[in-house]
């Protein structure tokens, strides 16, 4: 009896957390660059019936002890090309990811391509982040300083910004890829890490369009539709318990 309990619990606990992860996606529906997840499930350990003085017909009979969320993916697919017209406002059409020095000194990667110029001429993110350049021989981080009236941004990530009148190349955005066992994790914000065992390149299947943002890629259709067979499944569980508890209850009603 008590492992109906467990079992039902279980199954409560990893449809709880399949509908946080639905929630998440639909609060980022309109995120720029924003990927869906696509969750999991995992069987518990399983244990053998065969018990001393239980009847058995199959001594090999198993008995399940339920359910917990498993692997979480990033649905990869392309989000559609929304145009801006903005100069720092760069998409990237195909695969990969920008990299962006964080705070502390560690390497994030995004597909948030809303950028921005600081004060110092250099390429930040949304959240002030200095993207990732290789700087042409010469050139230098700020140097020349970077201005949004004439910055010009080809489809392999080539900068170029104007120089006494002409523009100059001076450096690239490089787009990286990565691939391995879930390849790059989710730390919030719109952000990336590899995974310990992935193993970080750069990307050849790409263009980025200057004046573009990326859209989500979250289909809202298909999270409404996600969400209401998750709550059906949560009720399933949580009638397991329900039932559970009638049975225990007409048992110590037998025992009076």
């Amino acid at each position: 009896m008590f492992n109906i309990f467990a079992t039902a619990k279980s199954g409560m606990s990893a449809y709880q957390e399949k509908l946080d992860y639905l929630s998440n996606d639909l609060v980022n529906a309109s995120t720029t660059g924003y990927k869906a997840t696509d969750v999991q499930f995992n069987d518990l350990l399983t244990e053998s019936l065969d018990r001393k003085g239980t009847p058995l017909v199959n001594k090999n009979a198993i008995n399940g002890t339920g359910v917990k969320v498993g692997m979480d993916y990033r649905k990869n697919t392309q989000g559609n090309l929304l145009t801006t017209g903005g100069k720092t406002d760069i998409a990237i059409d195909g695969e990969g990811y920008f990299a962006s020095t964080q705070s502390d000194g560690s390497i994030a990667y995004t597909r948030d391509g809303n950028l921005k110029i600081d004060s110092n001429g250099n390429l930040v993110d949304t959240k002030g982040n200095k993207i990732y350049i290789q700087y042409e021989a010469g050139m230098a981080e700020g140097n020349p300083k970077l201005s949004s009236n004439d910055i010009s941004i080809d489809q392999e990530g080539g900068i170029s910004t104007k120089v006494d009148g002409n523009y100059v190349k001076v450096g690239q955005i490089p787009v990286f890829t990565a691939v391995g066992d879930k390849a790059f994790i989710a730390i919030g914000n719109n952000y990336f890490k590899p995974s310990d065992d992935a193993q970080v390149t750069l990307s050849t299947n790409y263009s980025i369009q200057q004046g573009f943002l990326e859209g989500s890629n979250v289909d809202t259709a298909e999270i409404f539709t996600d969400i209401i067979s998750t709550q059906r499944a949560f009720q399933m569980s949580s009638k397991g318990i329900t039932a559970a508890d009638d049975v225990w209850g007409m048992i110590n009603n037998m025992r009076k």
